[in-house]
């Protein structure tokens, strides 16, 4: 069973920093493209960046695009999330997650197995 573990969440001022990691289990984990999306209360899990399997070439949603980066460490099956710059509309719960296909990295029906999630706040 694939399991993709989230941790690092929290409460931050705006103008703070977060990292996020995302550490999974029982897969192959080098043949998945990793992912990060976000969801808002009452708004669409929203794609955030996704980094390819072994060239490390990342993608970023504009809104997050020069503040947060995406990295992995294949030896240990974990996948991260630096934020920085943070801003209180980055408020939402972050979701990890795992998919074959590079069609789309944006979409959430590329991807196969999610996180449960971790809150993140910034407080304004």
């Amino acid at each position: 069973q694939v399991q993709l573990v989230e941790s690092g969440g929290g409460l931050v001022q705006a103008g703070g920093s977060l990292r996020l990691s995302c550490a999974a289990s029982a897969f192959t984990f080098n043949n998945y493209i990793m992912g990060w999306f976000r969801q808002a209360p009452g708004k669409e899990r929203e794609f955030v960046a996704a980094i390819r399997r072994t060239d490390g070439r990342a993608d970023y949603a504009d809104s997050v695009k020069g503040r947060f980066a995406i990295s992995r460490d294949n030896a240990k099956y974990t996948v991260y999330l630096q934020m920085n710059s943070l801003k209180h509309e980055d408020t939402a719960v972050y979701y990890c997650a795992a998919g074959y296909s590079d069609y789309d990295v944006t979409r959430v029906s590329a991807y196969d197995y999610w996180g449960q999630g971790t809150q993140v706040t910034v407080s304004s």
